[in-house]
């Protein structure tokens, strides 16, 4: 009897499961539309009008909020609201503001428009960690689908650079509309997601949890000192392409830039099915190694490129993201998931890892790469972004080096410790 009630179960269970599913990969693809349908160009839209002085300043905003936002707002404030209601709010309040964004890119209002925006990122960062809560939560323990729902995010991501670079609006502040109309939408959307129920507060307090204190006794092996190190420093040359490649494609003469550096988002989705495997068959040292040689040649291809004969070297530059982002960051994040799980701080490892790399490490390389730009002529020609892009490339390719000669890991001796 308790067989049949079984297969009756799992026969209902299934066409929901598939329901449930799409639910979380139309969530997906509209959180991550939002941000890629203004971050990809923003650094051309900026120079464009006038104010490419302050590119640093708006590409640090992002850093700045992963604080802010994602380790204050976001753990805390998921302990008294509901995940769902949590993204109905920030995801309607967001899409208002930025509605009004387009109005203050000017010289005018520049500075104004930088402080908005990181109110912006302060509400949207938190929203990021609420979407993926939501669906591992609903999956339950089938979190062997996460991997396919999360997909929709990258091809959220590739839809929003290729409809912004058809739609001609790869220069205009109405970039900022584009994204305000899908998060609105996806705050209404919202009130449809599966109601997961908001964290139980940790025994050892929430201070100790956002300060992610135990996570930053994992330090103490050496390897993984090396590896937060590392990551840190590879993210300052990291934060140079998101600021600046859409500025620099659209001075070669390429006119569809949104949809040109979409192309490092479809590399990106193809390698990531494939970094469980290739963890397993290679360990963590190549496959870092690999992702740090591949920012080095992707700066070193942007440096030779031009408009001309040299155009394949740019094309090409875009699409090593994948390379770039799936074997540093989706094997980084698997390692420290390796070293933290046996010590049962997996979520602040992390946390901390988020913190030193899309916080210290892309907050440094925003503003150094603000000082390099600032170095550039009010309008740079090719051979001055030339040698902008040297910066990064010997920058990327010293920290291989460093990372090659000192990171010992034998992750099942450190996983027993």
């Amino acid at each position: 009897m308790s067989t049949a009630g079984t297969s009756v179960s799992e026969a209902v269970a299934q066409p929901v499961s598939a329901m449930l599913t799409g639910r979380l990969s139309g969530l997906m693809f509209m959180q991550f539309f939002v941000w890629g349908a203004w971050n990809v160009t923003l650094g051309l839209v900026m120079q464009t009008v006038g104010i490419g002085s302050l590119i640093g300043n708006a590409f640090s905003v992002g850093p700045v909020a992963s604080i802010a936002g994602s380790f204050l707002l976001g753990m805390a404030a998921a302990r008294y609201l509901s995940p769902r209601m949590l993204m109905v709010i920030l995801h309607l309040v967001g899409g208002v503001i930025l509605f009004f964004l387009p109005s203050l890119v000017t010289p005018e209002h520049g500075d104004t428009f930088v402080w908005l925006l990181l109110g912006y990122m302060i509400l949207y960062m938190p929203t990021v960690g609420l979407a993926n809560t939501i669906a591992l939560k609903s999956l339950g323990d089938r979190v062997d689908r996460f991997p396919f729902v999360r997909a929709f995010g990258t091809l959220g991501w590739i839809a929003a650079g290729l409809i912004i670079g058809w739609a001609g609006l790869s220069a205009s502040p109405q970039i900022f509309q584009v994204a305000a109309v899908v998060s609105i939408a996806l705050g209404l959307y919202s009130f449809t997601l599966p109601n997961v129920a908001p964290d139980t507060p940790p025994e050892e307090g929430l201070i100790k949890q956002i300060l992610c204190v135990d996570a930053f006794g994992l330090m103490r092996q050496r390897s993984f000192l090396v590896f937060i190190l590392c990551a840190t420093l590879i993210s300052i040359p990291l934060a140079m392409y998101y600021a600046y490649a859409s500025a620099y494609v659209g001075s070669v003469g390429i006119q569809n830039v949104g949809g040109t550096l979409a192309i490092g988002q479809m590399s990106e989705l193809l390698f990531m099915f494939s970094m469980p495997w290739l963890y397993r068959r290679f360990g963590v040292k190549p496959l870092l190694l690999v992702g740090m040689i591949a920012w080095a040649l992707r700066y070193a291809l942007f440096a030779i490129g031009d408009g001309g004969s040299s155009l394949w070297a740019i094309y090409s530059g875009v699409a090593l993201h994948g390379v770039c982002y799936d074997f540093f960051f989706v094997a980084g994040a698997i390692y420290t998931g390796t070293i933290a799980s046996p010590k049962g701080v997996n979520a602040q490892a992390q946390g901390m890892l988020t913190l030193f790399t899309y916080g210290v490490g892309m907050l440094l390389g925003s503003q150094i790469g603000a000082l390099l730009y600032a170095q550039l002529p009010a309008s740079p020609s090719i051979a001055d972004w030339h040698g902008m892009w040297w910066y990064p490339a010997i920058a990327a390719a010293l920290i291989a080096i460093l990372f090659q000669f000192t990171f010992r890991a034998d992750t099942r001796t450190e996983a027993a410790a």
